[in-house]
């Protein structure tokens, strides 16, 4: 199965909205290598690490109306075992949302199966969404 986990927070001790985005790092190298034309390997090679966290923060939005997404700093990425972690952020906002909606199509042009679950933490219970291609934006109420 072709799936990737998000992880939002809304962590009150930061004061960011931080994102932690979780990849196969198997997925991120062959959809790297089909971008670059040849076989990239993520494991020594800081670059395509880079360049794989960068499409990952590209293809993913949140907004707190549809289709106006917040500008998240781009904060980097790491190797984990078999994965490959993006991490971005934002500040907080002032009042807590009513309403978070969500895009992410990271591999979803490669691997049309491909699920993109965002978990978000931090204004009260936990609550999912699982994004497919055909998924578009999609909300969540508060």
């Amino acid at each position: 199965m072709k799936a990737a986990m998000t992880k939002v927070l809304f962590n009150a001790r930061t004061g960011n909205v931080e994102v932690m985005h979780r990849f196969y790092v198997h997925d991120a190298e062959h959809a790297l290598s089909q971008i670059a034309g040849k076989q990239v390997h993520l494991l020594d090679d800081a670059a395509a690490q880079q360049q794989f966290g960068r499409y990952v923060a590209s293809h993913f939005a949140m907004g707190y109306a549809r289709e106006q997404a917040q500008s998240f700093s781009y904060v980097g990425q790491e190797l984990e075992g078999k994965f490959i972690w993006v991490y971005q952020e934002l500040p907080v906002p002032d009042a807590a949302p009513a309403q978070l909606w969500f895009r992410h199509t990271a591999l979803q042009d490669f691997w049309p199966e491909q699920m993109n679950q965002i978990n978000v933490e931090g204004l009260g219970p936990v609550r999912s969404l699982q994004l497919t291609r055909e998924s578009g934006w999609q909300s969540l109420q508060y």
